[in-house]
Order: structure tokens, then sequence, then C-alpha cells
């Protein structure tokens, strides 16, 4: 691992630590200066010249704070002649915008993907794309799409789940959650959800049988928490007496700690540290994922198969089965 050099933004130093923990390297120092117009700039403080060079960087907020670094970042990397420059982004916030859905609007994700190209990156490792389509945006530059389905599966595994379901708050996760019902040997369920506003939600249908049950509700990404308010309220009037909450980018936003906090029939929020954690829950709890980007990190710099990480995992990295001769 000694031509590898590992470089960390702003947005979640401590997640870097950790994966570098796990690799044996140390994180480099970055120094990121502001200036009096509010411009920044970016100098990486360990040579680059020939090297492996990884930028940790999720894209939370302040968002576009992070972007520029980890553009700016990726600029001087290129520029000290590193042999490849990988961004390595936990959570890509732009996922969300992966499509023309109204008249004369921005399709951010995959303006963000050319930019990060633009900037130099020469490959991308991120985790739970909310759409996997923006897997595609990036073209040439190969993209290890990780999931953390395996790591939210353990944590459920040493509990009873002879009366268990899991359910996923709409039916664009739904492939995700049977994948993960899948892992816990239980059926799987769906809300039939539509998005008024950013964080208004109306969820008027579950599709599966919950009455009774123990929900595990399964999602990408929880923001402000209003999907999952309606779920529960939904699940609640559907017979289901006990709730546990899991997923992978727990980004908790705009009130939502306390608006998911205390809430009934909730046992539990689980969640995994692509982003950092809210300092005012201490009841949530974080399934590290940093041996997971460790390892890609390790398999990439060794040109070694990233997809095997998951096998027996998600069914989307099973190696293709031999074609029949007709």
């Amino acid at each position: 691992m000694r031509e590898i050099v590992v470089f960390s933004g702003n947005a979640h130093p401590a997640l870097a630590d950790r994966i570098c923990g796990h690799l044996g390297v140390p994180v480099s120092p970055v120094d990121v200066q502001r200036f009096s117009n509010d411009c920044l700039q970016v100098q990486l403080g360990a040579n680059c010249r020939q090297r492996d060079v990884y930028l940790v960087q999720p894209l939370v907020p302040p968002t576009q704070e992070h972007l520029m670094e980890l553009l700016l970042m990726l600029d001087a990397a290129r520029g000290a002649s590193a042999a490849q420059v990988t961004a390595v982004i936990p959570h890509f916030a732009y996922a969300r915008s992966d499509k023309k859905d109204a008249s004369r609007i921005s399709i951010g994700g995959r303006l963000v993907a050319d930019l990060l190209i633009t900037a130099g990156a020469s490959r991308v490792i991120t985790m739970a794309l909310h759409a996997p389509q923006v897997h595609g945006f990036f073209g040439v530059v190969p993209v290890d799409h990780l999931t953390a389905i395996g790591e939210l599966a353990e944590h459920f595994r040493g509990s009873d789940l002879t009366n268990a379901i899991v359910v996923s708050p709409d039916l664009g996760n739904a492939k995700t959650a049977s994948q993960f019902a899948r892992l816990l040997g239980v059926a799987v369920a769906a809300g039939s959800k539509q998005r008024l506003a950013d964080d208004t939600v109306v969820i008027d249908a579950i599709v599966g049988d919950v009455a009774g049950k123990r929900a595990i509700v399964l999602d990408d990404e929880i923001a402000t928490g209003g999907s999952i308010v309606e779920l529960i309220d939904r699940l609640v009037e559907h017979g289901c007496p006990e709730v546990s909450v899991a997923c992978t980018h727990g980004l908790f936003s705009g009130g939502a700690v306390e608006r998911l906090r205390g809430l009934v029939p909730v046992k539990e929020f689980v969640t995994t540290d692509t982003v950092p954690s809210p300092q005012d829950w201490p009841e949530l709890q974080v399934r590290s994922v940093a041996t997971l980007f460790a390892e890609a990190i390790r398999r990439s710099h060794l040109g070694e198969s990233v997809s095997s990480l998951f096998d027996g995992v998600d069914p989307a990295y099973a190696p293709p089965q031999p074609r029949l001769p007709f």
C-alpha cells in the first residue's frame, strides 16, 4: 500500500481516519484557505507524483462548500501528476436530481458528474446512490457503487425475526428492500408514496400484509424524515405494533432529529457513518462502513475485483451465469 495517498476534505474527516486505519496508511494533510472574497484555495500536503490518490469527501451540508472543496482537491491532485485520482464520495447528494420531470428543470446529478470528471477524477467510489442510473452519468469514468445492506442486515440478525417484515417507503426502493429481506429471510412490503415537496410526502397505501408484524423500514437516505413519519402513521393504521428504521445515509436535517426521536411505535433507528451523525441523538445506532470503503480502495489499487466484496449480499454483483448453447 506504499503508493496509496489518501486525503480528506472537511466534510467527514472521522470517516477518512477510520478508512485509513483499516488501510494502514495515514491521512495526508490538506490546507483549505478562504480568501476575503469568499473564494477557496486547496493545497495538498503530500507528494502525489505517480501515486494512486484517493480523496474522501461525502457531499453533505453545506453541500456546495464541500463539493467545491472536492473539485479543488481533484484539480490539485491532477496538477501534481498523480497516476490516478479517485473521488471517494460515500454520499453523492445530487443523485436525487437524475431526470427531467418538470419543464426547464436542471439535472444536477449529471452536471456534478461532469464537473468531477473535468476537475480530474479518473475513478469514483460511492455508496447507495438514490437513483442507480446516476452511475451512467459518469460515462467512461469507472464507478464502484457499494452497498451497505449487508452491514445493516448484520445489525438485525441478532434479533428475533420470526414475525418481522421489511418495508420500503416507496416502490422505487422496493428492489433493494427485497434484497435486504432475502438476507434476513423475511417477507417484504412497500408504501405507495407521492412527493408533494422536499419535506412533504403522502403515502396512500401499503402494498403487503403488515398487520401484527414487526416492520423493519429500509430507506437509502433520511433527510427531513417526512417520508418516515408518514410511513409509520400508515403502518400503525394497518395494525403494525413495532417498527425499526434503517438507512444508509442518515442526514437528519431540517429538524429531523426532533421529528423522529420518541416516535411511537419505533423501537430503534440504525444508520451508517457515510455522513456525520447528529451529536444530539445518542440513542441512534451507527454501523461503520469504513471497512467496506477501505477494502474497495485496496482492491482498486491492486487491480482486484471490487464486486466480489458483495458476493452473497447483493444479486446485482453476482457473477454472470454461463449462456445456454441455444
